[in-house]
């Protein structure tokens, strides 16, 4: 299976001597065998991008949404002083698809339910799978709808348990503030999979009584990820028409 094509994808590649250890003092994770999943922050811990690495011989590929990819490929220009590391927009075809990997494929590392992502070749026919549900069964966070740059938080995005943060590595933007949520704090705030009778658009406020207890994203099949206020989310909700409870 070919795989169907992932049109808001743009890869950048990285290369010089330096283009390993330059992203490894940046992003949250530390590049592996395989595909990593991984995050830059702000100095003070908040989301700016989420990207796919890839050693691919000397050159390390960044598979980001396209939207994203102009303010990335700048604020690692910025980091990058007198590093050996050049930094550019590659033509290459990012693919996805579930089942078994074609060679050219590896395993999405967030989750076992979203399959595999492969790069190079023009994709063939594929059947339509619904991206959506699956995330949203699985409370999987994408670019520009559940993170949002300069707002988000990665941890209660479910960074870790997406293995896209590696709590071991040292140091790297932003981890000061990751690791005190992670290790001195208990999260009152974060994603979660809700169920939801009736709809309202991403973005839309979650009411419980007269206090707003969080927002509402992206729905299907009779669910919905939320960002939600913990204390605030313990009985029925609302979201403009559409009714929200906890599973």
């Amino acid at each position: 299976m070919t795989g169907e094509a992932a049109d808001d994808r743009t890869v950048l590649e990285l290369t010089g001597a330096d283009a390993r250890p330059f992203l490894h003092n940046l992003v949250t994770n530390d590049i592996g065998t395989g595909l990593t999943y991984a995050a830059l922050l702000t100095p003070q811990g908040k989301y700016l991008a989420d990207f796919f690495l890839l050693e691919h011989g000397d050159a390390i590929w960044l598979d980001v949404q396209s939207d994203l990819a102009p303010a990335l490929q700048q604020r690692l220009a910025m980091y990058r002083l007198r590093a050996d590391v050049a930094i550019a927009p590659l033509p290459v075809q990012v693919r996805r698809g579930l089942g078994t990997p074609p060679p050219d494929g590896w395993p999405d590392p967030r989750h076992p339910a979203l399959g595999w992502r492969a790069y190079g070749d023009t994709p063939g026919a594929a059947p339509a799978i619904d991206w959506d549900a699956i995330r949203v069964a699985h409370c999987i966070a994408q670019s520009g709808i559940e993170l949002i740059p300069n707002e988000t938080y990665i941890l209660e995005a479910g960074f870790d348990r997406l293995h896209g943060v590696d709590f071991k590595k040292g140091c790297y933007v932003g981890q000061e503030v990751t690791a005190r949520m992670k290790h001195k704090t208990e999260l009152r705030k974060g994603l979660m999979t809700v169920n939801i009778t009736g709809s309202a658009p991403v973005g839309t406020p979650i009411m419980a009584g007269d206090k707003e207890a969080g927002t509402l994203f992206t729905q299907s099949g009779g669910q919905a990820i939320a960002w939600l206020r913990f204390e605030r989310a313990t009985g029925p909700m609302v979201a403009g028409a559409a009714s929200v409870t906890l599973p």
